[in-house]
């Protein structure tokens, strides 16, 4: 896949930042290895690129020398760390209204992973997914992440509404005594999902700080921040975007124009005036979704062409071929990591 800009406001580097100090890492010596001066922790104009950012949390767990870091920043980040997006939440009517607002806006903080929920029997599950293949700090993102947002439904519901149980798609840690203790809730892990569980009773219990008008107005704000954002995107980026965060079904070309609000000849005209094509695409996100998944070892081949839209196996293993010149069998021989025990 090829290099992307992404959101990462800041004040996040510099929760990292105080995490490592506090820690015993040597800050400085963190942000050196990827050129980068303690000054511009407080430049709110700081952007990094991508792969910056990759370095700077594997270089984080190497400094800091703590598996679970992932978890103690999530525990630093409370609702009001999330700027006007965290300020909306706090005002929410409901849960159902909250979960919403950060479905809609989380990209305006953290555009690496999104979030949906999903109504199962008995329970909700509010769903995280990469919108981007995370690779090596998969683990200590979306513990940060899921810790980060349940720390806000906390502070809104006030007791109204409880964390079933948290899920993470990978191996207990040996740290699991310790994601109990934050979670203050049962953690399982080896899951096919990321996230956690609500009771759905309580998606709709008025909220005791609910505001309505300083929540129209600072969801108002997330729009127009959204607007500008997605202004400045390409349109090949937007649908590999909306791909990356369907990955449990992908859109088609009409279903994707409608959401952008063109006709899919419009859309398919302008991704050709970007020299892709929807079906280009397409395909890009399922090598990429392939190969991690692959990489991962937590699906079986028949699973990940399942999950990727191939109704038949064959067909899949000769796109993996095109795309790899090699099975999906052998590809996941060569470039699965070691398992670790629990």
């Amino acid at each position: 896949m090829r290099d992307q800009a992404f959101t990462l406001p800041v004040l996040y580097l510099r929760h990292l930042a105080e995490q490592i100090e506090a820690l015993g890492g040597d800050v400085r010596q963190w942000l050196e290895r990827s050129q980068l001066r303690e000054a511009q922790l407080h430049d709110p104009a700081l952007s990094i690129a991508l792969p910056v950012f990759h370095q700077l949390v594997l270089d984080a767990l190497l400094l800091a020398n703590e598996p679970a870091l992932g978890l103690l920043v999530g525990e630093r980040l409370g609702v009001n760390t999330h700027g006007i997006l965290g300020y909306a939440a706090l005002h929410s009517g409901t849960i159902r209204e909250a979960l919403a607002l950060v479905e809609r806006y989380l990209g305006l903080r953290l555009s690496l992973v999104s979030i949906a929920h999903e109504i199962h029997p008995g329970e909700v599950r509010i769903v995280f997914a990469e919108t981007y293949p995370l690779g090596e700090i998969r683990r200590p993102l979306l513990e940060a992440v899921v810790l980060s947002i349940k720390n806000i439904l906390d502070s809104i519901s006030m007791g109204v509404c409880r964390v079933g149980e948290v899920v993470f798609p990978f191996d207990a840690p040996g740290y699991a005594d310790l994601a109990l203790d934050l979670f203050g809730t049962p953690v399982r892990y080896g899951q096919r999902w990321a996230g956690f569980t609500l009771p759905p009773q309580a998606l709709d219990v008025p909220l005791k700080m609910a505001d309505p008008e300083a929540f129209r107005e600072a969801a108002e704000i997330c729009q127009r921040e959204l607007d500008k954002l997605t202004a400045n995107e390409s349109v090949a980026a937007r649908v590999r975007r909306l791909l990356l965060e369907k990955q449990r079904g992908f859109p088609s070309l009409q279903v994707t124009a409608r959401l952008f609000s063109m006709t899919p000849r419009t859309l398919h005209r302008r991704l050709l005036e970007e020299g892709t094509s929807f079906r280009g695409l397409l395909e890009e996100v399922r090598h990429t979704l392939a190969a991690e998944h692959l990489k991962s070892g937590r699906f079986t081949v028949d699973e990940i062409a399942y999950t990727l839209g191939y109704s038949d196996l064959a067909n899949f293993r000769r796109a993996f071929k095109r795309w790899e010149s090699i099975a999906p069998s052998e590809y996941r021989a060569r470039h699965a990591a070691p398992r670790k025990a629990g």
